[in-house]
């Protein structure tokens, strides 16, 4: 049943009165259609009652609380924060992540896990913490409580259904056409401990000498959305991760015409032969010895490169060359730098020499021989010895020939000449958006490090929670754009909206929701997400089992 009113005209058309009217909805067998009738005629009542019967159908299913309200009295006590949550949880909806995870209570676990790393970075213990503070049960519906062990548990179930999870929010995000284009790239992350079962020594990123990593792989989509993402032991090489992103789409995601993106460490011979058994096409760069080696057998020439693209075609391989003028004096001021870096140290141990005669003079060679290799001057700089004393050797023609290549890349692919040398080009920097969404994981927002968990499951878990974070983070990104804050400032804003809780003898009947301010209603606005005026008290027990050390508490 619903009251609406009903604009009345005249015989002239003119408007003669509205009539309020108590009506309902039906199905009409016969014909198969939802009709209307009227019930009563309240045009006459008194407003007041009408509206009273409006508040009372719209709340018919509170019914027995609200008439419970009127014979005892109610308490005002202040609530949690529902802004942040609210909307947060409300995007994840948006882009299909609740229809992925299921609303299930492992589900509802790993969607507040999921939120929580948006909200506020941190353990499975913290996120505990966390929930008491925000209105975790009452927006997600979580009706039994939980501990960190609940959560912990549910990482291991993230990690058994992410193909799953993975391919429902694929589908969801593109029901029209399936991608044509995939962007790849991989990681390290260092381990502060070494009890992570995928933690080993390898080539770190991060430049942590004496730390094991793990090695991180993400697989976009052309606009830079994740689709996948892949934790490895931390020694595996980047080729070695490319063959499971192949499988993935053409088993996992039934792909067909495919352009895969990587960069020159990425895709190189081996890599581009699995590509071709399965019809897909590549785009990658070359190294400096490459390229060199290809002028020399003249397949392009230096006079080629230049500002704008250029494209030359050799053996069905199309190589876009280009020189970028910006770069080139980014690499002539480094190497300017590099080499000022060493001269302060030669002369520091020639300083050290002259004041200490019966220091070894050999040692500290080696280690400025050592420090020019680190800095990557040793093609052209050589440290020598004149009796006590240190000097270094420019080589000015191996200087110049490696100055005509400052700045200069080569993009190397098979794409049929129907795609233009630009569009290829574009694609190749379209990497950045790759490198962007590992910046966020890592540094920025959501920080996946560092690792708070040790086994496998939980690790693959971890990883799988941070890239449906970014998914979120990135959508807020795009709502704030045109507002002076980042995702982090406007949601700690929006966590200033509490809700009032009323208690009905001490017991939690329902949340009013406080009226947001001018700002938060425009982060709001922006979004197109309207905050509810009440939230259910579902009084779910969220706790943690682990208490704060005793240090702790005395400070």
């Amino acid at each position: 049943m619903y009251i609406t009113g009903i604009k009345t005209h005249s015989c002239t058309g003119k408007l003669s009165h509205t009539c309020t009217l108590l009506r309902e909805s039906y199905y009409d067998k016969p014909t198969g259609k939802v009709k209307n009738r009227t019930l009563a005629n309240l045009t006459h009542c008194d407003p007041l009652s009408v509206e009273a019967m409006q508040f009372a159908l719209k709340h018919k299913k509170d019914f027995y609380e609200i008439k419970a309200m009127g014979k005892m009295s109610i308490q005002h006590q202040h609530g949690l924060s529902v802004g942040a949550m609210w909307m947060v949880y409300e995007v994840a909806k948006r882009i299909g992540l609740e229809k992925a995870l299921g609303k299930d209570r492992q589900g509802q676990l790993a969607m507040w896990q999921v939120l929580a790393r948006v909200i506020e970075q941190g353990s499975c213990l913290s996120s505990v913490r966390l929930a008491s503070i925000h209105a975790t049960a009452d927006i997600i519906g979580i009706r039994e409580g939980f501990t960190e062990d609940h959560l912990y548990e549910n990482l291991a179930w993230l990690c058994e259904h992410q193909s799953a999870i993975e391919n429902r929010l694929f589908q969801i995000s593109h029901t029209k056409k399936k991608p044509e284009l995939f962007l790849y790239d991989v990681t390290s992350s260092y381990l502060e401990g070494t009890c992570n079962e995928l933690g080993a020594y390898g080539y770190n990123r991060d430049r942590k000498k004496g730390k094991e990593q793990l090695v991180v792989g993400l697989l976009c989509d052309a606009n830079g959305e994740p689709v996948s993402v892949e934790v490895f032991p931390g020694n595996t090489s980047d080729v070695d991760t490319v063959e499971r992103q192949i499988e993935k789409a053409t088993q996992k995601y039934g792909c067909e015409q495919v352009t895969f993106v990587g960069d020159r460490g990425m895709l190189k011979s081996g890599q581009i032969s699995a590509l071709k058994k399965v019809g897909y096409h590549y785009i990658t760069a070359i190294t400096k010895p490459q390229i060199r080696k290809l002028l020399q057998e003249g397949v392009f020439q230096l006079s080629l490169f230049c500002e704008t693209v250029c494209e030359i075609k050799d053996n069905g391989i199309r190589y876009v060359l280009r020189r970028n003028p910006i770069r080139a004096e980014e690499m002539k001021e480094s190497r300017k730098q590099r080499e000022e870096v060493l001269q302060q140290s030669i002369q520091k141990t020639n300083i050290y020499l002259t004041e200490h005669p019966k220091a070894n003079s050999k040692l500290s060679l080696e280690k400025m021989k050592d420090k020019a290799q680190r800095l990557n001057l040793d093609g052209w700089i050589t440290v020598i010895a004149k009796q006590r004393s240190l000097s270094i050797q420019k080589d000015e023609t191996a200087l110049t020939e490696i100055e005509t290549l400052d700045g200069c890349y080569v993009l190397k692919s098979d794409v049929s000449d129907v795609t233009k040398t630009e569009t290829i080009h574009a694609r190749y920097k379209d990497l950045t958006l790759v490198e962007q969404a590992f910046r966020t994981l890592k540094t920025t927002l959501l920080e996946i490090r560092p690792w708070y968990v040790q086994t496998e499951e939980s690790t693959r878990g971890h990883a799988l929670v941070a890239m449906l974070a970014f998914l979120i983070s990135r959508k807020l990104t795009a709502y704030w754009r045109d507002f002076d804050c980042t995702v982090e400032e406007g949601l700690k804003h929006l966590g200033l909206i509490t809700s009032d809780q009323l208690l009905q003898n001490g017991k939690p009947l329902c949340q009013k929701i406080a009226l947001p301010d001018e700002r938060s209603a425009a982060l709001l606005n922006a979004a197109q997400i309207t905050l509810p005026e009440v939230l259910p008290c579902f009084n779910a027990r969220i706790v943690t089992r682990k208490k704060l050390p005793d240090r702790r508490k005395r400070l």
